[in-house]
């Protein structure tokens, strides 16, 4: 009977909050998250959704019902109507409210109304509160604005947002998706729209808005989408030879069978991978799921992987925490060796990223040292250990797309929870700049690349720093221990300029091409690529590329050669693609997602303006192709485009042999 007693008194607290003046967070800590008793529901939603006194808005429409889709918004509303359980008097009264309300928001808005949009299926949970029309369209504009992702739409950022927080928690699961070409705009478009108001029965929407609304978060619906996915995981992973439309359909109708019975436990595992993310995501990006042209939108959707602000990461190292749950970082700082000797935080464990492409048995060996230095750090309990690796990079093109490329390789190898600090080494030197040699340790201003702007990058030798941290004592006597292993655990490349090329292709004097390339650097040859390319720009026009279909591309006349590759920006982010090779032109065609056999024609360059070709010497399928003029006894650099090209040394040829032919031509 006291049990009883006790799960009634909260009720009881919330009846007398409610005749007080009380907030959504008041709400929040007496009811903690419990469906809410029928009577006090509509009160309560007004306080969660801020609308108890915004007065009667529909007193303002003038009654006409005039939109360009007028006769589209009244059958949807026809239609959901006649499935309800109302007499025929009731049905025509619901008709008229909700066509009032909708069209009064299109007309306030500005907005078209579009079918299959969310908006009748978002109205029904608040229909059963029995309020006054005008409450009624303060709730849903509320809802609307607050827990709608306004990017909700095909190619939107509430999308994009998702799948990096699926390949946070589970990249097994969103590699699988990725390979049946799945992207969340495929399954949970309807979720977001309706608040899964269009997919649950009405009873468990009902009780999940209780929770939402009581969290004021409106995030929320994100995590609740990620459960839904995660959940599921088995099911969908043992449809690998099923099509991709009955996993799309599948997945779409998972909400489908939650009962009432399991909204509490859903929503708070949805609160617990809340709280097993980094909080600076959601705070970053929050602006991009409610303002859909702003300057993060691109950014957000070309994120290699979880994005974490300076702030988050410095807060996160220095606060102690008995919750085994909550976010620790693993700090991994993947720039060039003398960059990290030039200034580095004192939890950081150093990664060379050019071992990944000059040394990949020393990269292979300096991962296992890293997992093993994590793991013992976790296990001594040290303020620089974490389940949670966080890349470093330095901020700036010329190594980040390296850094990225290290960060790709762990991915590719399902590693959870990988993130990547937002600025990299230059936000976190911005960050100190008030105390760089108090939080900053080794700190160089002659060799730091943010305090020496004319810092060269030149090769200095690595230096044993001393802390007394365990993990400090594990990176020293890492990188110590590189001499030892001669050269296999942290062989650091600190001057790739003296690396012999792995392969030359010059125009010798028997091709007889004219005195225009006598006495000058070779036009064509394959080389370590150590050119610096800080000023050159690879921003794309913001205008739409031309849109093709690829295999009638690939079979124009004019094609002497196609290659499949993946085009790397010098942001590190990468695309499928196409290379075409014509007599006269060098073309790339650039996948659309989700739009199979269509292209973006992205590059679209005259061989006559080649006057390199580059690869690394450890990566020969990385190619660079540059552009410029002979200039005295150097090259003019002016642009250039790299690929990742499986076939590189096919393709090499292809091109050279094109650019021979076309000088031979006009001699």
């Amino acid at each position: 009977m006291a049990l009883l007693d006790d799960d009634s008194a909260w009720i009881q607290e919330l009846e007398t909050a409610l005749i007080e003046e009380c907030s959504a967070t008041d709400v929040y800590c007496i009811c903690k998250g419990k469906p809410l008793p029928t009577e006090v529901r509509a009160e309560v939603w007004q306080i969660c959704l801020d609308v108890r006194d915004k007065g009667n808005q529909l007193e303002q429409f003038n009654e006409i019902f005039d939109l360009t889709n007028q006769n589209l918004l009244r059958e949807d509303i026809t239609n959901f109507v006649s499935n309800l359980g109302n007499d025929e008097e009731d049905k025509l009264c619901v008709i008229s409210d909700l066509e009032s309300i909708l069209t009064f928001y299109c007309k306030s808005r500005n907005l078209e109304y579009t079918q299959n949009n969310g908006w009748v299926e978002l109205l029904l949970p608040i229909l059963t509160l029995k309020v006054p029309k005008g409450v009624t369209y303060n709730l849903f504009e509320a809802i609307r604005d607050t827990y709608v992702p306004q990017s909700c739409h095909k190619d939107g950022n509430a999308f994009h947002i998702l799948r990096l927080l699926l390949l946070y928690h589970d990249p097994e699961l969103c590699s699988f998706l990725d390979t049946k070409r799945i992207t969340p705009e495929n399954y949970c478009l309807t979720w977001f729209q309706s608040l899964f108001a269009a997919t649950c029965s009405l009873e468990v929407v009902i009780n999940m808005w209780d929770y939402y609304f009581q969290q004021s978060d409106p995030f929320f619906i994100f995590f609740l989408s990620l459960i839904m996915v995660v959940n599921a995981r088995d099911q969908i992973v043992s449809m690998t030879n099923e099509s991709r439309d009955k996993i799309i359909a599948s997945l779409s109708n998972m909400p489908c069978g939650l009962e009432a019975d399991d909204v509490s436990d859903f929503c708070s595992l949805a609160q617990y991978y809340a709280l097993k993310t980094p909080v600076s995501f959601r705070t970053d990006l929050m602006q991009t799921l409610y303002q859909p042209k702003n300057e993060k939108s691109q950014y957000v959707s070309q994120a290699l992987c979880l994005p974490v602000s300076v702030h988050e990461l410095v807060e996160n190292t220095a606060q102690e925490t008995k919750n085994v749950d909550a976010v620790r970082f693993f700090l991994v700082d993947c720039r060039p060796v003398e960059q990290y000797n030039a200034g580095h935080l004192p939890t950081a464990f150093h990664l060379d990223c050019n071992l990944m492409l000059q040394e990949p048995s020393a990269f292979a060996t300096a991962v296992q040292g890293l997992l093993s230095a994590q793991k013992q750090a976790l296990a001594h309990n040290s303020s620089a250990g974490g389940e949670h690796l966080c890349f470093l990079g330095s901020g700036r093109n010329e190594e980040d797309q390296y850094t990225h490329m290290v960060v790709a390789s762990f991915l590719q190898k399902h590693t959870q929870y990988v993130s990547l600090l937002t600025g990299g080494y230059i936000a976190i030197h911005k960050y100190f700049s008030d105390n760089l040699e108090g939080c900053l340790q080794d700190h160089s201003p002659k060799n730091c690349i943010v305090c020496g702007p004319t810092y060269k990058m030149l090769p200095q030798s690595v230096k044993s720093g001393q802390s007394t941290d365990l993990f400090g004592k594990i990176s020293a006597a890492m990188k110590s221990k590189s001499v030892e292993v001669k050269d296999k655990l942290f062989d650091y490349i600190v001057n790739p300029n003296n690396s012999s090329p792995v392969q030359e292709r010059h125009v010798s004097s028997s091709d007889k091409l004219g005195k225009r390339y006598r006495d000058v650097a070779p036009v064509f040859s394959i080389d370590d690529d150590n050119d610096n390319f800080a000023s050159v720009q690879q921003e794309e026009a913001e205008d739409d590329h031309e849109l093709v279909q690829i295999q009638s591309c690939l079979k124009s006349p004019g094609v002497i050669e196609h290659f499949p590759c993946q085009e790397v920006k010098l942001n590190g982010f990468m695309y499928s693609s196409h290379l075409i090779v014509t007599a006269t032109e060098l073309v790339v065609l650039r996948e659309v997602p989700n739009r199979k056999g269509t292209a973006e024609v992205i590059v679209k360059r005259p061989l006559s303006a080649i006057v390199k070709i580059t690869a690394r010497k450890r990566h020969p399928e990385l190619i660079t192709f540059k552009y410029g003029v002979p200039e005295g006894e150097n090259l003019k650099i002016s642009d250039m485009d790299r690929f990742l090209i499986p076939n590189a040394d096919k393709a090499t040829k292809v091109v050279s042999d094109q650019i021979l032919k076309q000088l031979q031509s006009k001699d």
